[in-house]
């Protein structure tokens, strides 16, 4: 079932310039990458496209530009990053990006402005998009105010978007509708077949330290990225589906 999902993701974005951008982590020192983050190493190299791990980016939380003391003043002409390599196309348009030198919002947008197709990846932590995520979507807002409130044009109206979204226990589905219309909000296109949750169980109660072991095994044999066996636990709850 989570093979086919890839497998018809893949498929869709075959032949188009394709961006994936990973938004979990693990500390530096453990020997491993976050679920979503393997998957979306995977799906990126299945089609030849550009990876960026936002995670490893610098870059600083929203200000708020869309309501402050002065009205929305989010993605202005006046907020234009002035530099030729982060900012050729000039649509790059974001305060933070202008009050913090070393912010690296812009390897993302320029990808993004480049890209036919973007792919985000992202975990569920306390039943929402991780924060690394939930950072990267509200420093884009600039993206969606340019048409929404500032009446200019669609940057991403021929661009299609996707998320994939990881979870343990709960509230996987209602996060996936949340962001795909969110991605709608900003502008995307977004087909069926680029997003889909997939969440180890139901049950939100489901804390055991096995169960979070399990989890891991089980996303990776049915992905086809490892052990080609289930643990009994998804099983059980697999077949009450």
């Amino acid at each position: 079932m989570s093979t086919l999902k890839t497998d018809k993701l893949i498929a869709q974005c075959r032949g188009r310039k394709v961006l994936v951008l990973a938004t979990s982590n693990r500390w530096e020192g453990h020997d491993e990458e976050a679920k979503s983050t393997e998957l979306a190493r995977h799906v990126a190299s299945e089609l030849s496209a550009q990876f960026i791990d936002v995670s490893k980016l610098h870059i600083y939380v929203c200000e708020g530009n869309v309501s402050s003391a002065k009205g929305n003043t989010c993605g202005l002409k006046a907020a234009a990053l002035k530099d030729a390599e982060k900012n050729p196309t000039g649509h790059h348009r974001c305060w933070a990006s202008l009050n913090h030198a070393d912010d690296e919002l812009w390897r993302v947008s320029k990808a993004i402005f480049e890209a036919d197709v973007v792919l985000f990846f992202a975990s569920v932590r306390w039943g929402q998009t991780n924060s690394i995520y939930q950072k990267l979507i509200e420093r884009l807002s600039w993206l969606e105010n340019r048409h929404s409130t500032l009446k200019e044009d669609n940057l991403l109206v021929n661009k299609d978007a996707g998320i994939v979204i990881l979870g343990h226990n709960w509230n996987g589905e209602n996060i996936l509708k949340v962001q795909m219309d969110v991605l709608r909000f900003y502008g995307f296109r977004v087909p069926e077949g680029l997003s889909f949750n997939w969440q180890w169980t139901e049950d939100s109660s489901d804390e055991t330290a096995e169960g979070y072991l399990e989890d891991r095994r089980d996303f990776l044999h049915l992905f086809g990225l490892g052990p080609k066996w289930l643990s009994e636990s998804f099983k059980k709850w697999f077949e009450r589906k």
